[in-house]
């Protein structure tokens, strides 16, 4: 069967051999000296051309990977030439301004691919990141392809890198911080990344080292940019999950531009094919825009918003696992009584004015507010029954379950509220003189976090209440009855309101320049941050860190293309709400930032394979960290202990190859090792629970021979277990059980009807720009991963069987994409 599977990938891997055309496009929006649209430029690029349109907006297809000369003329203007090199596929904005006195402009030589390389950021084209299949499909999705980045579970957008957790990224979009709800606990409640596809134009990753500019967090950065249109266009995406619709466009005096996406997303198709019985009834929405209204040349002002709303009923039937081996098969059986019903709304609105003084200086100020209501509630009773299976071949009870070993129930009971307000502003600056870069901000935020959370958990074995497992005296039920009063096995109560008030500024300073034939790149930088918190029964305190940061990057003059990096700085994470709130939801004010001394080396080394480009990226990367507040990890939820009584370390490698594995089309492969381990209150060290070892993970396009619009995707990744094959009210020193390694493969295929050179002037596809068909298939193989265990209690063998909770099965989808 694995001969069957891997001659399967073989196959698709060496589908294609047919060489197109590759090439790349231009476009953007052409002005004036007064910032008014020039219509009727005429541009050239070879035999290639093509003129403004009334709105001075033109697009370009040019040869793709290597130099081309583009010429743009008017009889009323001087003449420009600029010089481009870009990647196969890439859509690059420029946005000449013609003038009617000065001279002809000297060439410039643009090589967008080149720009981040320098600075450890790898960039993602947003044409991948739609159509690459997942069950959550997205930038998170794209990014779990990548080397250091990990997530177990294919119903969640979140994900950790190089050992960090959940909550230490950084999102920006547009270069505004976004955030996420509080209170999910599982990857089927969480509906929609904040990240709405159909707006993105570029997507900017790092994943450790970033400069100073980004904010306190530990792990990494994804910088999103929106993009501003220059034409109208409508695009949709329909499937079995959901939809999506976006629409953009331009006035006609070229001042007001906006993007607004809607989207819609259900994931019934995928919980209903677990293996639990459910009445599921989700619903998760949002609508996104971005509008700017250019006042003058001068003076841009943008607005970003969003509005979404969650609601997820979640009522579970039964559930039957097996489990065991085929000489000893057991299986669990479930009832359920009872229901779930959750609720994330949030509204999220950010004004930015950006003022070009000169060339040379541009400065900003953005103020911005984030609004959070979620409701958490649940009673779910769930009776069990855990027994020996028939397997006796040919038997008529074949897989029934003949004898009971053990019984029991549990009763989970919660009412959880969350109110969260968070407020910024800031101003950023950025000023360029000569070779060097200087950009520097200041920011206010203001949190006012209203929680009140009641969870209790009620579990009976055989006829006892077990006691609580942390509580004197040793808990010894079923096998030893206790005659004191009946207690909850797990008991949360607790109303809190605290604000916290911070304060944060950088200042950092970049240069490209030379060392004999070499050229170098410094940055360096440093960040401040200050924050109190306050609230009701707690006593305010007072908090400030220094996070100094740099990077180097040299390229030699060498006959092999190297570029060269090494990052270092002390980064810190001063505690977000839910880092204050410990075990018990109880505030603890006093927990310190924690901190992570970082150094990351890196290599990029460029070369041609089959006469088509490629590039290997390698980095290392050590991370010393202290003041380290351990958790739990419970699916997605973290729970803190809110206490700084550990340190830890990490350090691995990650390797990427990416290139035109078949032509036109962009594939990469990656691999990551991982140790991260943590000693808790010098007890020793241990795996920390994001300690994923080994990762591989490749993203392949293709197109089927003779049938070029044909397009084949191709989505593999393979973790190493998990630590986390324990209770959650375990010591983790005495449990350091993995979860089964996590294998997954998703396939999806896609005919372009309109398209990729297929335009149509008459008939029922005139109106379209781009058409496809598709069809993908998640988890191809059918693996079972699992996500957690659920402990049972067997009363006769006085042991407890880890019965692993699965995740998703194979799952058919069909999808349709246009553009108007």
């Amino acid at each position: 069967m694995k001969a069957k599977y891997l001659a399967l990938i073989i196959a698709l891997i060496g589908t294609s051999y047919f060489s197109f055309c590759q090439t790349a496009t231009i476009k953007g929006i052409i002005l004036d000296e007064l910032n008014t649209p020039i219509s009727n430029v005429n541009i050239k690029a070879n035999n290639n051309g093509t003129i403004t349109n009334s709105n001075g907006f033109y697009s370009l297809n040019i040869p793709a990977n290597q130099d081309i000369s583009v010429e743009f003329t008017h009889i009323s203007h001087k003449r420009i030439i600029s010089v481009f090199n870009l990647k196969n596929g890439e859509s690059f904005e420029f946005n000449p301004v013609m003038s009617t006195t000065i001279e002809q402009i000297a060439t410039v030589t643009i090589k967008s691919s080149k720009q981040k390389e320098v600075e450890g950021i790898i960039s993602l084209e947003p044409e991948a990141i739609r159509k690459i299949p997942g069950a959550n499909a997205g930038v998170e999705n794209l990014l779990l392809t990548l080397p250091g980045v990990s997530n177990n579970n294919e119903l969640s957008t979140q994900y950790s890198v190089r050992g960090g957790n959940y909550d230490e990224n950084l999102v920006y979009v547009n270069g505004i911080e976004v955030y996420r709800p509080f209170l999910v606990r599982s990857g089927q409640q969480e509906g929609l990344s904040f990240v709405n596809t159909n707006l993105v134009q570029n997507v900017d990753f790092s994943a450790g080292g970033f400069q100073a500019k980004y904010g306190d967090k530990l792990s990494s950065v994804l910088d999103i940019t929106y993009r501003t249109p220059y034409q109208f266009e409508t695009n949709a995406d329909l499937s079995l999950l959901g939809a999506s619709v976006s629409v953009e466009g331009i006035s006609k005096d070229s001042k007001f531009s906006g993007i607004i996406g809607m989207r819609y997303r259900d994931n019934s198709l995928l919980v209903k094919a677990k293996e639990t019985e459910t009445n599921f009834k989700p619903a998760f929405a949002d609508i996104q825009g971005y509008f700017t209204y250019k006042f003058s040349s001068k003076f841009h002002l943008s607005f970003l918003g969003n509005a979404s709303l969650n609601k997820y009923d979640y009522q579970p039937i039964t559930r039957q696992t097996n489990f065991g081996t085929l000489s000893d098969p057991i299986a669990l059986l479930i009832f359920y009584e009872g229901q779930e019903k959750d609720r994330y709304q949030t509204l999220f609105g950010a004004f930015k004015g950006t003022y070009f003084a000169s060339d040379d200086l541009t400065l900003k100020l953005t103020a911005s507010t984030y609004h959070t209501t979620e409701e958490e509630y649940f009673d779910i009773l769930a009776q069990y029954r855990l027994g020996d299976v028939n397997s006796n071949i040919g038997d008529e009870n074949l897989g029934e379950v003949e004898f009971s070993e053990g019984v029991g129930s549990q009763l989970n009971h919660g009412r959880n509220d969350l109110d969260a307000l968070i407020t910024n502003i800031e101003h950023t600056g950025d000023f360029r003189i000569n070779d060097n870069h200087i950009e520097w901000a200041i920011k206010y935020t203001h949190e006012d976090i209203r929680d009140r959370l009641i969870e209790w958990e009620v579990i009976d074995s055989a006829g006892f209440s077990i006691r609580p497992p942390k509580f004197t005296p040793i808990n010894e039920q079923p096998y030893i009855p206790y005659s004191g009063p009946i207690e909850p096995f797990r008991n949360v109560r607790t109303l809190n309101n605290t604000q916290i008030n911070r304060i944060q500024a950088y200042a950092q300073w970049s240069k490209r320049a030379s060392i004999g034939s070499s050229d170098v790149w410094y940055n360096a930088g440093v960040r401040v941050h200050n924050w109190t918190a306050d609230g009701q029964n707690i006593s305010s305190t007072n908090q400030t860190v220094f996070s100094p940061r740099a990077q180097f990057a040299i390229k030699p003059e060498w006959e092999k293309d190297m570029l060269f990096r090494i990052a270092s700085g002390l980064y810190y994470q001063p505690p977000f709400y839910r880092e204050l709130r410990d075990e018990t939801g109880t505030i603890q004010p006093d927990v310190k930032a924690q901190k992570s001394f970082h150094v990351v080396l890196g290599n990029d080394y460029s070369f041609k394979m089959w006469d088509r480009p490629f590039k290997l990226t390698s980095e290392v990367y050590y991370k010393k960290l202290s003041h380290v507040n351990t958790y739990t990890l419970e699916n997605v939820r973290i729970r803190y202990r809110a206490s700084n009584n550990a340190k830890a370390y990490a350090y691995g490698l990650d390797m990427r190859l990416n290139g035109e594995f078949v032509p036109g089309t962009e594939s990469w492969f990656s691999f990551g090792y991982l140790k991260t381990e943590e000693n808790i209150d010098n007890r020793g060290y241990i795996a920390r629970p994001t300690d994923q070892r080994l990762k591989f993970a490749a993203l392949f396009q293709d197109y089927i021979p003779n049938v070029p619009n044909l397009k084949v995707y191709l989505n593999l990744v393979y973790n190493t277990g998990l630590p986390g094959g324990s209770p959650s009210y375990a010591d983790s020193y005495e449990y350091q059980n993995r979860l089964p390694d996590y294998k997954r493969a998703d396939l999806g295929l896609q005919l372009v009807l309109v398209g990729d050179n297929k335009i149509y002037n008459h008939g029922w596809r005139k109106p379209f720009k781009y058409l496809s068909l598709g069809f993908e298939l998640y988890n191809m193989f059918d693996v079972q991963n699992s996500i957690t265990n659920t402990w049972v209690r067997d009363v006769y063998t006085k042991r407890q069987y880890a019965i692993p909770n699965y995740l998703t099965p194979r799952v058919f989808n069909l999808r349709t994409t246009m553009k108007f």
